[in-house]
């Protein structure tokens, strides 16, 4: 390996980790940078080592894990007992939390968003807290699952450059 060789894979595992800390800090795309970072790997090295079959097995765990990111929360809620006002109000927590909170507004927008909607369809304080945990609940299995794919995505990339 030479060194423009090493110059573009430590450049594209840096990509690659600033993807990994957008698992717990919401604002930066996750595993969307961490395919970038193999694309550009790829382009730089004319597709020797990372084929474009690679990619298309990338894209499509990218894709899967931002299904499951956006339907973890809803199905943690419910799973917890969450009505069709606390689907919309984690919908509407996410949005309003994207654009007032920044993370920590990713975080507990959809949560507060699932209780208060809760409370406005009828359930009771206790029910829409209880909602409103199964938001949390599935927000966490889905960081959990995406960390697993994060991980899973750099460790072939590392493999696929230096085994084959």
């Amino acid at each position: 390996m030479g060194i423009w060789e090493i110059v573009i894979f430590t450049t594209s595992l840096i990509i690659m980790f600033v993807g990994m800390a957008g698992i717990v800090v919401p604002v930066i795309p996750s595993t969307p940078l961490i395919w970038f970072g193999v694309f550009f790997y790829a382009i730089c090295t004319h597709f020797e080592k990372i084929t474009w079959m690679v990619l298309l097995i990338f894209a499509m765990l990218t894709i899967f894990s931002i299904i499951l990111e956006n339907l973890g929360n809803i199905y943690g809620a419910k799973r917890f007992g969450a009505t069709r006002w606390g689907i919309i109000g984690s919908i509407a927590g996410t949005g309003v939390g994207f654009y007032m909170g920044g993370p920590i507004g990713l975080l507990l927008g959809p949560i507060v968003g699932t209780i208060i909607f809760e409370i406005i369809g009828g359930k009771d304080y206790t029910g829409a807290l209880k909602s409103g945990l199964g938001n949390f609940v599935g927000f966490i299995g889905g960081t959990v699952i995406k960390i697993a794919i994060g991980l899973t995505m750099i460790s072939l990339f590392i493999w696929k450059v230096f085994v084959g």
